[in-house]
């Protein structure tokens, strides 16, 4: 077969890609652009502000990441349901993916509520920071999380709605309730951070404010939109009638699944332990790392939309029983995924200089910022490949594998790294930023074997369809 045949796709291909992850995109892109003005606006307030708002995140991050693992499993039923026509099988996944969230969002709550504080103080023993500093920066932080955990239910039935139509491969209507809601969040961010046009000035409550507003606006429009389309969403039909899901499915997803919030709870909380680690550096390096997450996250909505991609198209087919052409389908678009980064990388570094210029805090911070944009944008093809890797066996069911190629692997290098270079060296922070982003290189000589050996192709709802 030759390299064009393999690992590129025909012009009907594209186009069903382009109509697929277009809406993603869009979506996800103008999320995360104005999750950079949001970042803008609250930096305004100045570096300690902005660095309480980044505590809170990564500690809302853990939960958000936790709905995201609990969901992924109830995912690759309801994916392969929908690509074999079982609407029953899609209705009881639907059923179980509620139960969770509402779990989840409740116990997730009741932990930030009651050791919020504690776990602020996690991010802030650091030396160089002053008493004051610490004081302030915790006072800023409560007045942000006090509010923004309102926005937490909302958030995980939003991802349950929205994420069972885009497993049907219907797009359009999550993203534009995503940005409905986006325009929600940044006006009333606008008004409520600085209190304009008569609105009180709330700081960095204003900001909580304004999007747990958001979360409600899109939640409504994700319900309406697909309710009152129950004929083309027929897994919605009667799905209250009874919140009852069958045991054996339910044995299923938890088997499947578990390993997948595990990872994602894991995962999370390494990715946590790493900014921790770096906050020992002091509050410029939280404020630094918080700009480089944010930008990074803007640059690569693509990589994003592609894992969805991988998701939907890939687990369809096996769903279908077409073995051979998910793996043909993913072939070709983790060579798309992977091309295309090496773009974005470059686009990355050109930007570093000038994107940490919008943000009103001390020169120092911009600085650190600066390299560690070019050092992202340098590992970008890198953490591109591995995304499309993690999705690609996640949609053939194989979770304790992508478990072991991804939480595991997380506390095992990158975090480690951190722990030693951060506490017991004296090496620069650059440095160890760098050393961090590059240790994933080794997963590529995990991840090609495991791509090649096709052992994640499997259907996993075979004996189990209504």
């Amino acid at each position: 077969m030759s390299f064009k045949k393999k690992y590129i796709g025909d012009r009907a291909f594209y186009r069903m890609l382009f109509v697929l992850v277009l809406p993603l995109i869009i979506q996800q892109g103008i999320t995360n652009f104005v999750s950079l003005l949001d970042n803008v606006m609250v930096g305004g307030l100045g570096t300690l502000s902005m660095s309480a708002v980044s505590i809170v995140n990564q500690l809302i991050f853990v939960y958000n990441l936790a709905i995201f693992g609990g969901l992924s499993g109830a995912s690759i039923f309801s994916t392969q349901f929908y690509g074999v026509g079982d609407w029953k099988g899609m209705r009881n996944t639907f059923r179980f993916k509620l139960i969770f969230t509402l779990t989840a969002g409740i116990l997730a709550t009741a932990v930030l509520l009651l050791f919020g504080d504690e776990l602020m103080m996690l991010f802030l023993r650091g030396e160089t920071n002053t008493p004051e500093e610490i004081a302030e920066t915790v006072s800023a932080a409560r007045a942000y999380l006090d509010v923004a955990v309102i926005g937490m239910i909302p958030f995980g039935l939003v991802q349950v709605y929205a994420g069972t139509m885009r497993e049907t491969g219907e797009t359009v209507s999550p993203m534009t309730a995503g940005l409905i809601a986006i325009v929600i969040n940044l006006v009333f961010n606008y008004l409520l951070i600085y209190g304009k046009f008569g609105f009180p000035m709330l700081g960095v409550a204003g900001a909580a404010i304004a999007t747990v507003l958001s979360r409600f606006v899109e939640l409504c429009y994700v319900v309406i939109s697909c309710h009152r389309r129950h004929e083309q969403f027929r897994f919605i039909e009667g799905v209250y009638k009874s919140l009852a899901v069958p045991g054996n499915l339910v044995r299923r997803i938890v088997v499947t699944g578990a390993p997948l919030l595990v990872n994602e709870i894991l995962w999370s909380l390494g990715m946590t332990f790493i900014s921790r680690n770096y906050s020992l550096r002091g509050i410029t390096v939280i404020a630094a790392s918080n700009i480089a997450s944010t930008v990074w996250n803007l640059f690569c909505v693509i990589m994003f939309a592609m894992g969805s991609a991988v998701s939907i198209l890939v687990g369809q087919r096996l769903g279908a029983g077409d073995r051979e052409g998910a793996i043909d389908v993913d072939r070709k678009l983790i060579f798309f995924t992977l091309a295309s980064h090496v773009a974005v990388g470059i686009l990355l570094i050109a930007a570093a200089p000038f994107i940490p210029l919008l943000y009103k805090v001390e020169p120092e911070v911009r600085a650190l910022a600066t390299k560690f944009l070019m050092i992202s944008g340098a590992a970008a093809p890198v953490h591109a490949f591995i995304h499309v890797v993690y999705f690609t066996i996640r949609s053939g069911g194989k979770t304790v594998i992508t478990f072991l190629f991804d939480s595991v692997y997380t506390w095992v290098f990158p975090a480690m790294i951190s722990f030693a270079l951060c506490r017991f060296t004296g090496l620069d922070i650059v440095w160890i930023y760098f050393a961090v982003q590059f240790i994933d290189v080794v997963k590529l000589f995990i991840g090609v074997p495991l791509l090649r050996s096709g052992f994640w192709a499997n259907n996993v709802i075979e004996d189990i369809q209504s």
